[in-house]
Protein backbone atom coordinates (compact mmCIF):
# COMPACT_ATOMS: atom_id res chain seq x y z
CA UNK A 1 0.00 0.00 0.00
CA UNK A 2 2.83 2.40 0.81
CA UNK A 3 4.30 2.60 -2.73
CA UNK A 4 0.89 3.46 -4.20
CA UNK A 5 0.38 6.23 -1.67
CA UNK A 6 3.87 7.54 -2.35
CA UNK A 7 3.12 7.70 -6.10
CA UNK A 8 -0.17 9.45 -5.39
CA UNK A 9 1.52 11.92 -3.07
CA UNK A 10 4.21 12.79 -5.60
CA UNK A 11 1.64 13.30 -8.33
CA UNK A 12 -0.34 15.65 -6.08
CA UNK A 13 2.57 18.04 -6.11
CA UNK A 14 2.10 18.72 -9.81
CA UNK A 15 -1.63 18.26 -10.20
CA UNK A 16 -3.36 20.46 -7.66
CA UNK A 17 -3.79 24.25 -7.45
CA UNK A 18 -1.86 26.20 -4.86
CA UNK A 19 -3.41 27.60 -1.72
CA UNK A 20 -3.43 31.44 -1.83
CA UNK A 21 -2.99 31.62 1.91
CA UNK A 22 0.18 29.55 1.71
CA UNK A 23 1.69 31.77 -0.95
CA UNK A 24 0.93 34.91 1.06
CA UNK A 25 2.29 33.46 4.32
CA UNK A 26 5.45 32.30 2.56
CA UNK A 27 6.14 35.78 1.21
CA UNK A 28 5.64 37.36 4.64
CA UNK A 29 7.84 34.84 6.42
CA UNK A 30 10.70 35.13 3.93
CA UNK A 31 10.87 38.84 4.76
CA UNK A 32 11.33 38.11 8.48
CA UNK A 33 13.71 35.12 8.34
CA UNK A 34 13.57 34.34 12.10
CA UNK A 35 16.59 32.70 13.70
CA UNK A 36 17.17 29.53 15.74
CA UNK A 37 19.22 29.76 18.92
CA UNK A 38 21.12 26.93 20.63
CA UNK A 39 22.24 27.55 24.23
CA UNK A 40 24.96 25.06 25.21
CA UNK A 41 25.65 24.97 28.96
CA UNK A 42 28.82 23.13 29.96
CA UNK A 43 28.56 22.63 33.72
CA UNK A 44 31.17 22.20 36.43
CA UNK A 45 33.72 19.48 35.71
CA UNK A 46 33.96 17.84 39.10
CA UNK A 47 37.17 16.20 37.86
CA UNK A 48 39.49 16.89 34.92
CA UNK A 49 38.58 13.66 33.13
CA UNK A 50 34.91 14.63 33.10
CA UNK A 51 35.68 18.17 31.99
CA UNK A 52 37.47 16.92 28.89
CA UNK A 53 34.48 14.79 27.96
CA UNK A 54 32.02 17.62 28.57
CA UNK A 55 34.09 19.92 26.34
CA UNK A 56 34.09 17.35 23.54
CA UNK A 57 30.32 16.83 23.77
CA UNK A 58 29.71 20.59 23.82
CA UNK A 59 31.95 21.06 20.78
CA UNK A 60 29.93 18.50 18.83
CA UNK A 61 26.71 20.36 19.56
CA UNK A 62 28.29 23.64 18.44
CA UNK A 63 29.56 22.10 15.21
CA UNK A 64 26.11 20.67 14.42
CA UNK A 65 24.32 23.92 15.29
CA UNK A 66 26.68 25.96 13.14
CA UNK A 67 26.30 23.51 10.26
CA UNK A 68 22.53 23.83 10.58
CA UNK A 69 22.68 27.64 10.42
CA UNK A 70 21.64 28.23 14.06
CA UNK A 71 23.09 30.85 16.39
CA UNK A 72 25.15 29.48 19.28
CA UNK A 73 25.44 30.74 22.85
CA UNK A 74 27.91 28.82 25.03
CA UNK A 75 28.06 29.03 28.80
CA UNK A 76 30.82 27.35 30.79
CA UNK A 77 34.59 27.03 30.86
CA UNK A 78 34.82 27.52 27.07
CA UNK A 79 32.50 30.51 26.84
CA UNK A 80 31.65 31.64 23.33
CA UNK A 81 29.05 34.37 23.00
CA UNK A 82 28.37 35.51 19.41
CA UNK A 83 25.25 36.71 17.69
CA UNK A 84 22.38 38.47 19.42
CA UNK A 85 23.64 38.21 23.00
CA UNK A 86 24.86 41.52 24.48
CA UNK A 87 28.61 41.85 24.97
CA UNK A 88 27.96 42.55 28.65
CA UNK A 89 27.15 38.90 29.16
CA UNK A 90 30.77 37.91 28.47
CA UNK A 91 31.92 39.73 31.59
CA UNK A 92 33.67 37.42 34.04
CA UNK A 93 31.83 39.19 36.88
CA UNK A 94 28.62 37.54 35.67
CA UNK A 95 28.05 34.00 36.97
CA UNK A 96 27.09 31.10 34.71
CA UNK A 97 23.67 31.01 36.37
CA UNK A 98 23.11 34.70 35.61
CA UNK A 99 24.34 34.22 32.04
CA UNK A 100 21.68 31.57 31.46
CA UNK A 101 18.92 33.65 33.04
CA UNK A 102 19.81 36.73 30.96
CA UNK A 103 20.11 34.72 27.76
CA UNK A 104 16.64 33.23 28.28
CA UNK A 105 15.19 36.66 29.10
CA UNK A 106 16.56 37.96 25.80
CA UNK A 107 15.32 34.87 23.96
CA UNK A 108 11.82 35.50 25.31
CA UNK A 109 11.88 39.02 23.89
CA UNK A 110 13.14 37.86 20.52
CA UNK A 111 10.52 35.11 20.35
CA UNK A 112 7.76 37.58 21.19
CA UNK A 113 8.88 39.94 18.40
CA UNK A 114 9.06 37.08 15.88
CA UNK A 115 12.86 37.21 15.55
CA UNK A 116 13.38 33.80 17.16
CA UNK A 117 11.70 30.74 15.63
CA UNK A 118 13.17 27.99 17.80
CA UNK A 119 15.17 27.65 21.02
CA UNK A 120 17.37 24.70 22.00
CA UNK A 121 18.91 24.31 25.48
CA UNK A 122 21.57 21.65 26.06
CA UNK A 123 22.85 20.94 29.59
CA UNK A 124 26.10 18.94 29.72
CA UNK A 125 27.61 18.10 33.08
CA UNK A 126 26.73 16.69 36.51
CA UNK A 127 23.49 16.89 38.44
CA UNK A 128 22.30 16.30 42.00
CA UNK A 129 19.02 15.58 43.77
CA UNK A 130 18.25 16.20 47.44
CA UNK A 131 14.94 14.37 47.55
CA UNK A 132 12.89 17.48 46.77
CA UNK A 133 14.51 19.27 43.85
CA UNK A 134 17.09 18.52 41.17
CA UNK A 135 19.98 20.78 40.34
CA UNK A 136 22.39 21.13 37.43
CA UNK A 137 25.92 21.83 38.68
CA UNK A 138 27.42 25.10 37.48
CA UNK A 139 30.53 27.05 38.40
CA UNK A 140 29.25 29.00 41.38
CA UNK A 141 25.56 28.73 42.29
CA UNK A 142 23.79 25.74 40.71
CA UNK A 143 20.60 25.89 38.62
CA UNK A 144 17.52 24.05 39.85
CA UNK A 145 14.73 22.50 37.79
CA UNK A 146 12.30 25.11 39.11
CA UNK A 147 14.73 27.92 38.24
CA UNK A 148 14.84 26.88 34.60
CA UNK A 149 11.08 26.39 34.49
CA UNK A 150 10.58 29.94 35.79
CA UNK A 151 13.00 31.49 33.29
CA UNK A 152 11.29 29.72 30.40
CA UNK A 153 7.76 30.89 31.25
CA UNK A 154 7.91 33.89 28.92
CA UNK A 155 9.50 32.07 25.96
CA UNK A 156 6.72 31.69 23.38
CA UNK A 157 8.54 29.91 20.54
CA UNK A 158 8.98 26.09 20.37
CA UNK A 159 11.65 24.92 22.82
CA UNK A 160 13.78 21.76 23.00
CA UNK A 161 15.68 20.99 26.21
CA UNK A 162 18.20 18.17 26.60
CA UNK A 163 19.51 17.68 30.14
CA UNK A 164 22.34 15.19 29.75
CA UNK A 165 23.37 15.16 33.41
CA UNK A 166 23.01 12.63 36.19
CA UNK A 167 19.92 12.97 38.44
CA UNK A 168 18.19 14.91 35.67
CA UNK A 169 14.88 13.02 35.78
CA UNK A 170 12.96 15.61 37.86
CA UNK A 171 13.64 18.27 35.20
CA UNK A 172 11.19 16.39 32.95
CA UNK A 173 8.11 17.04 35.05
CA UNK A 174 9.20 20.56 36.00
CA UNK A 175 9.72 21.65 32.37
CA UNK A 176 7.04 19.67 30.51
CA UNK A 177 4.69 21.91 28.55
CA UNK A 178 2.74 21.91 25.30
CA UNK A 179 5.00 22.92 22.39
CA UNK A 180 8.12 21.87 24.26
CA UNK A 181 10.46 18.86 23.99
CA UNK A 182 12.20 17.77 27.19
CA UNK A 183 14.86 15.04 27.28
CA UNK A 184 16.58 13.79 30.42
CA UNK A 185 19.43 11.32 30.75
CA UNK A 186 17.82 9.65 33.76
CA UNK A 187 14.30 8.67 34.78
CA UNK A 188 14.67 9.94 38.35
CA UNK A 189 16.84 11.98 40.69
CA UNK A 190 18.02 8.77 42.32
CA UNK A 191 20.05 7.84 39.23
CA UNK A 192 22.96 10.03 40.26
CA UNK A 193 26.00 8.26 38.82
CA UNK A 194 27.95 9.74 35.91
CA UNK A 195 25.75 9.73 32.81
CA UNK A 196 27.03 8.60 29.41
CA UNK A 197 23.85 9.45 27.52
CA UNK A 198 25.18 12.93 26.67
CA UNK A 199 28.07 11.49 24.69
CA UNK A 200 25.81 9.46 22.42
CA UNK A 201 23.29 12.28 21.98
CA UNK A 202 26.04 14.73 21.00
CA UNK A 203 27.29 12.23 18.42
CA UNK A 204 23.88 11.52 16.91
CA UNK A 205 22.39 15.01 16.68
CA UNK A 206 24.46 16.14 13.70
CA UNK A 207 25.20 12.81 12.03
CA UNK A 208 23.06 11.62 9.08
CA UNK A 209 23.98 8.03 9.99
CA UNK A 210 21.28 8.24 12.67
CA UNK A 211 18.55 9.35 10.25
CA UNK A 212 16.25 6.41 10.96
CA UNK A 213 13.44 7.27 8.51
CA UNK A 214 15.90 8.20 5.71
CA UNK A 215 14.44 11.64 4.97
CA UNK A 216 17.88 13.27 4.70
CA UNK A 217 18.05 14.70 8.23
CA UNK A 218 18.39 13.47 11.81
CA UNK A 219 15.58 14.70 14.04
CA UNK A 220 15.92 15.25 17.78
CA UNK A 221 13.62 12.24 18.24
CA UNK A 222 15.87 10.03 16.11
CA UNK A 223 18.95 11.26 17.98
CA UNK A 224 17.23 10.49 21.29
CA UNK A 225 16.28 6.97 20.21
CA UNK A 226 19.80 6.25 18.93
CA UNK A 227 21.50 7.70 22.02
CA UNK A 228 19.20 5.78 24.38
CA UNK A 229 19.80 2.49 22.60
CA UNK A 230 23.56 3.00 22.47
CA UNK A 231 23.59 3.89 26.18
CA UNK A 232 21.72 0.67 26.97
CA UNK A 233 24.12 -1.28 24.75
CA UNK A 234 27.10 0.15 26.65
CA UNK A 235 25.90 -1.28 29.95
CA UNK A 236 25.05 -4.61 28.37
CA UNK A 237 28.44 -4.90 26.67
CA UNK A 238 30.28 -3.96 29.86
CA UNK A 239 28.07 -6.37 31.87
CA UNK A 240 27.15 -3.53 34.21
CA UNK A 241 23.91 -2.67 35.93
CA UNK A 242 22.41 0.27 34.04
CA UNK A 243 22.41 3.38 36.24
CA UNK A 244 20.65 5.69 33.76
CA UNK A 245 17.41 5.40 31.81
CA UNK A 246 16.68 8.35 29.51
CA UNK A 247 13.21 9.83 28.99
CA UNK A 248 11.57 12.10 26.40
CA UNK A 249 8.42 14.17 26.87
CA UNK A 250 6.86 16.33 24.15
CA UNK A 251 3.11 16.03 24.79
CA UNK A 252 3.24 18.13 27.96
CA UNK A 253 2.06 15.52 30.45
CA UNK A 254 5.41 15.22 32.24
CA UNK A 255 5.39 11.42 32.13
CA UNK A 256 7.92 10.84 29.37
CA UNK A 257 8.58 7.77 27.26
CA UNK A 258 11.45 5.30 27.05
CA UNK A 259 13.15 4.42 23.76
CA UNK A 260 12.06 0.80 24.12
CA UNK A 261 8.50 1.87 23.30
CA UNK A 262 9.58 2.19 19.67
CA UNK A 263 10.82 -0.08 16.92
CA UNK A 264 12.72 2.18 14.56
CA UNK A 265 10.64 5.35 14.91
CA UNK A 266 7.31 3.51 14.97
CA UNK A 267 5.48 2.89 18.22
CA UNK A 268 5.77 -0.74 19.32
CA UNK A 269 3.93 -0.47 22.65
CA UNK A 270 0.50 0.92 23.41
CA UNK A 271 0.27 4.06 25.54
CA UNK A 272 -1.89 3.77 28.64
CA UNK A 273 -5.42 5.20 28.51
CA UNK A 274 -5.98 8.07 26.10
CA UNK A 275 -2.49 9.50 26.44
CA UNK A 276 -0.90 10.97 23.33
CA UNK A 277 2.35 9.24 22.50
CA UNK A 278 5.53 11.29 22.93
CA UNK A 279 7.97 11.69 20.05
CA UNK A 280 5.88 13.43 17.41
CA UNK A 281 6.98 16.97 18.21
CA UNK A 282 10.60 15.93 18.76
CA UNK A 283 10.58 14.40 15.28
CA UNK A 284 9.88 17.88 13.89
CA UNK A 285 13.02 19.40 15.47
CA UNK A 286 16.09 19.22 13.21
CA UNK A 287 19.33 20.88 14.25
CA UNK A 288 20.83 20.20 10.80
CA UNK A 289 17.94 20.41 8.31
CA UNK A 290 18.08 18.80 4.88
CA UNK A 291 18.28 20.91 1.72
CA UNK A 292 14.58 20.34 0.97
CA UNK A 293 13.69 21.31 4.55
CA UNK A 294 15.60 24.58 4.15
CA UNK A 295 13.42 25.49 1.16
CA UNK A 296 10.33 25.64 3.38
CA UNK A 297 9.50 28.95 5.03
CA UNK A 298 8.70 28.95 8.73
CA UNK A 299 4.96 29.27 8.08
CA UNK A 300 4.94 26.48 5.50
CA UNK A 301 7.04 24.26 7.74
CA UNK A 302 4.62 24.83 10.64
CA UNK A 303 1.66 24.01 8.41
CA UNK A 304 3.45 20.91 7.10
CA UNK A 305 4.04 19.76 10.67
CA UNK A 306 0.38 20.27 11.59
CA UNK A 307 -0.74 18.31 8.53
CA UNK A 308 1.65 15.45 9.27
CA UNK A 309 0.31 15.35 12.82
CA UNK A 310 -3.20 15.12 11.36
CA UNK A 311 -2.12 12.19 9.18
CA UNK A 312 -0.77 10.39 12.26
CA UNK A 313 -3.94 11.07 14.24
CA UNK A 314 -6.05 9.84 11.32
CA UNK A 315 -3.96 6.68 11.10
CA UNK A 316 -4.46 6.09 14.83
CA UNK A 317 -8.24 6.30 14.32
CA UNK A 318 -8.34 4.05 11.25
CA UNK A 319 -10.10 1.19 13.06
CA UNK A 320 -12.96 3.50 14.06
CA UNK A 321 -14.03 4.27 10.45
CA UNK A 322 -17.10 2.55 9.05
CA UNK A 323 -15.36 1.83 5.75
CA UNK A 324 -11.96 2.07 4.09
CA UNK A 325 -13.39 4.54 1.57
CA UNK A 326 -14.19 7.03 4.32
CA UNK A 327 -10.71 6.70 5.77
CA UNK A 328 -8.89 7.09 2.44
CA UNK A 329 -11.06 10.05 1.44
CA UNK A 330 -9.91 11.97 4.50
CA UNK A 331 -6.35 10.79 3.97
CA UNK A 332 -6.43 12.04 0.38
CA UNK A 333 -7.50 15.50 1.52
CA UNK A 334 -4.55 15.74 3.89
CA UNK A 335 -2.05 14.48 1.29
CA UNK A 336 -3.27 17.04 -1.21
CA UNK A 337 -2.68 19.83 1.29
CA UNK A 338 0.79 18.45 2.06
CA UNK A 339 1.58 18.41 -1.65
CA UNK A 340 0.62 22.06 -1.91
CA UNK A 341 2.99 22.97 0.92
CA UNK A 342 5.93 21.43 -0.92
CA UNK A 343 4.87 22.90 -4.25
CA UNK A 344 5.02 26.40 -2.74
CA UNK A 345 8.58 25.70 -1.62
CA UNK A 346 9.57 24.26 -4.97
CA UNK A 347 10.66 21.11 -3.16
CA UNK A 348 8.42 18.71 -4.96
CA UNK A 349 11.22 16.44 -6.13
CA UNK A 350 12.72 15.91 -2.68
CA UNK A 351 9.85 15.47 -0.27
CA UNK A 352 10.49 14.32 3.25
CA UNK A 353 8.93 11.02 4.18
CA UNK A 354 5.26 11.38 5.06
CA UNK A 355 3.97 9.38 8.05
CA UNK A 356 2.79 6.03 6.73
CA UNK A 357 -0.93 5.37 6.86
Amino acid sequence: MVPLLSIFFMSCVHCFALDNELATDSKQTNNQNPERLVIIVRGASGAAEYGQQFDAWSDRWEVAATKGGAKVFRVGPKEFVPGPTPDALTSHSVTDRKLIEKALHEAAGRAKSGELAELWIVLIGHGTFDGRSARFNLRGQDMGDKDLAEWLKQVSCPVAIANCSSASGPFLKALAKSGRVVITATKSGAENNFSRFGEYLSTAIGDPEFDLDKDGQTSLFEAYLSASRRTESFYETEARLATEHSLLDDNGDGQGVRANFFRGIRLAKKAQGEATVDGRLAHQFHLVPSESEKQLSLVNRQRRDRLEESVIQLRDRKASFGSDDEYYTQLEELLVQLAEVYEVAGAGQSLRQTPQP
